[in-house]
This record gives structure tokens, C-alpha cells and sequence, in this order.
């Protein structure tokens, strides 16, 4: 029984190596945190406002990427693969989008909901892709630009619509 005992402990170190020292763990911990506070930033604008994807969802799909593009990281996948899951991601993301929008009934044809929505999940993904390749400061300079479109334009738009 306790040779049982041994053989199975050594197989959950083993299935739980991949994350090998310490360093290993803040790089994964800090990018994967990174990508969710990111997207839970954007998500929570979009809450507020009373859209329909809010903080979770941004999150989860900031993290998703991230955690797309950390594992073959980590696996050792070469660039053109890293390359690959991005064009995946990408494309993923854009079915997951296609879902928040709507379409006005017939006689509304120029009434078209969710498009901001698509957008920012698309960005927030992004924004994800780019916590997990370790780019932090591009990540957070997307999140800052992503906040002042999805906050000021808005303000900018009726400005002047209401001068023209």
C-alpha cells in the first residue's frame, strides 16, 4: 500500500511540473492577473453603462486569451505556432462577438445593437493576447485607449451632434 501511495504522489508532481520555480510562477500569475484585471476594467465600464457583456465576461475572455497563448508558451511552441493560435483567437473571438449583435426588425434595417459590444470583447481579447505574451505596458496602454473611446467619443459624438 505504501509503494501505492509513492507512485501516485510522483504522478501528481508530475502532472503539477509545469510551472518549475518560483520565477516561473509570479511570470504566469502576474500575466494571468494582468489579463483579468484588464478585462474586468473594461468590462466594468461597459456594466455600468448597462450593456450586456460586463465584468465577467471581459474577464473571462481577457484571460481565456492570455491563457491561449501562455500554455504553448510554455509548452515551448515556436513563433509560427504562438502565430497560429492568435489567428485562432482572432477568429474565435469574432463568433463570440457575432453573438452580441442584433439586427432591427424589417422596418428598421439601419437599427444595428451589440456592434460596440463585438468590438470590445475583439479588444478585450486583444488585450489578453497581449497580457500573456508579457507586453503589460502595451496591455494597459490598449485598456487606457479602449476607456477613452468607449468613454469620450460617446461625449465627443454628441457634442457635435448637437451643434450640427
Amino acid at each position: 500500500m505504501n509503494a501505492w501511495w509513492q507512485e501516485a504522489w510522483s504522478t501528481l508532481q508530475e502532472e503539477f511540473a509545469d510551472i518549475t520555480d518560483a520565477s516561473q510562477l509570479t511570470r504566469v500569475a502576474v500575466r494571468l492577473l494582468m489579463a483579468a484585471i484588464l478585462g474586468g476594467v473594461l468590462g466594468f465600464e461597459r456594466e455600468h453603462k448597462g450593456k450586456a457583456a460586463g465584468v465577467r465576461t471581459h474577464m473571462l475572455v481577457s484571460l481565456g486569451a492570455a491563457l491561449f497563448i501562455l500554455v504553448p508558451q510554455m509548452a515551448g511552441a515556436d513563433p509560427a505556432a504562438i502565430s497560429r493560435v492568435v489567428q485562432g483567437l482572432v477568429a474565435g473571438i469574432g463568433f463570440l462577438g457575432a453573438g452580441t449583435i442584433l439586427k432591427g426588425h424589417a422596418e428598421d434595417v439601419h437599427h444595428v445593437k451589440g456592434l460596440t459590444t463585438a468590438a470590445g470583447l475583439w479588444m478585450t481579447a486583444a488585450i489578453g493576447v497581449a497580457a500573456g505574451m508579457g507586453r503589460e505596458a502595451t496591455a494597459v496602454l490598449s485598456t487606457v485607449l479602449a476607456l477613452l473611446v468607449l468613454g469620450v467619443m460617446p461625449l465627443i459624438v454628441e457634442r457635435f451632434e448637437r451643434e450640427g
